[in-house]
């Protein structure tokens, strides 16, 4: 049996016309992928002006091509970020798009979490594109609707926790990096889980419940293992189930024994989680959101946290979390 072409989307404004990669283009209509421009064509002016005007919003690429473009995208990443051409929701849609690829490529293979350069220069522009945009976070927006929620989510939470640092704290730019670097790898672990139990949608099983809390340990040894993150990196993917009261996993510590960055990303990854379903749609608002956290799961977060993130979220202008 033949086995079926996979796809990927794209985000239209992520693309730079011209010098975009000579690969296959497809356009989804209803369930089917039909042919926009073949190899051999550039992606011209006049090809992003046209799908615009029609309502584009996604382009769609032959999995087998994506390292050619996720590297021509992370090389482009920083010079497009510094771009007085683009406007922010461009270079939100190009920052959100090169991070989706980048934990994408990681996740699906492992060995390469060894190139901590590739990932520090990820972080970087994503810190450069947070600290030049004020709105920052209503200017990214998400392609969840295309089964991407575990990569998205990544990014979702390493955003956050990003923010969170900047407005709670005076850290190095190398601290930074190391922050980020932890947060967006939080969930590496999960790719030691199976598929059947990470995409169940009804409620899991006790015996499934154990085999997924053991993602943050798993995920911290194999990164561990590669010996090249930093012991806060390691310590964020280890401890960021950890809780207050020590209800957490894997070790159970309680307040101040957590360590500071993983009790950050713990709130930036709950927070997350209730604010958007598997799906990109957005299940409640900012408040309601932080208010859950404060009353229904007192005492599993620091107030001066949640303080932080209320902060941070809880704007007039604030209309979802999809970074």
């Amino acid at each position: 049996m033949e086995a079926k072409e996979v796809f990927v989307p794209i985000t239209l404004e992520s693309i730079e016309p011209v010098i975009f990669p000579d690969v296959a283009l497809y356009i989804k209509t209803g369930e089917n992928y039909v042919l926009y421009k073949n190899h051999g064509r550039d992606f011209s002016e006049h090809d992003h002006d046209r799908l615009s005007k029609n309502g584009v919003e996604f382009v769609f690429v032959s999995k087998d091509d994506m390292e050619v473009i996720t590297s021509h995208m992370e090389a482009s990443a920083e010079r497009l970020l510094k771009s007085d051409i683009l406007t922010s929701r461009a270079k939100g849609k190009m920052i959100y798009q090169t991070s989706i690829n980048f934990v994408n490529d990681i996740f699906t293979n492992p060995d390469k979490t060894t190139d901590l350069d590739r990932t520090k220069r990820l972080i970087e522009n994503l810190m450069l594109f947070i600290s030049d945009n004020p709105d920052a976070i209503t200017s990214l927006e998400t392609v969840m609707s295309h089964n991407y929620h575990t990569f998205v989510h990544s990014l979702q939470v390493a955003s956050l926790t990003l923010l969170m640092h900047a407005e709670a704290y005076s850290l190095s730019r190398d601290e930074m990096l190391d922050v980020g670097t932890g947060a967006i790898l939080h969930d590496f672990g999960k790719i030691f889980v199976p598929q059947e139990i990470l995409n169940k949608s009804g409620k899991l099983n006790e015996e499934e419940i154990k085999v997924l809390k053991r993602h943050p340990e798993e995920g911290y040894l194999f990164l561990q293992g590669k010996g090249v993150l930093s012991p806060v990196a390691l310590t964020i993917v280890r401890l960021h189930h950890e809780r207050c009261n020590g209800s957490g996993y894997p070790l159970g510590l309680e307040n101040r024994d957590i360590p500071r960055s993983a009790q950050i990303t713990g709130v930036a990854d709950v927070y997350c989680t209730l604010t958007t379903d598997k799906s990109g749609t957005m299940t409640m608002p900012p408040h309601i959101a932080v208010q859950l956290m404060r009353n229904q799961m007192k005492d599993l977060f620091a107030p001066h946290l949640l303080d932080t993130l209320e902060k941070l979220v809880c704007t007039e202008d604030f209309q979802q979390f999809i970074l």
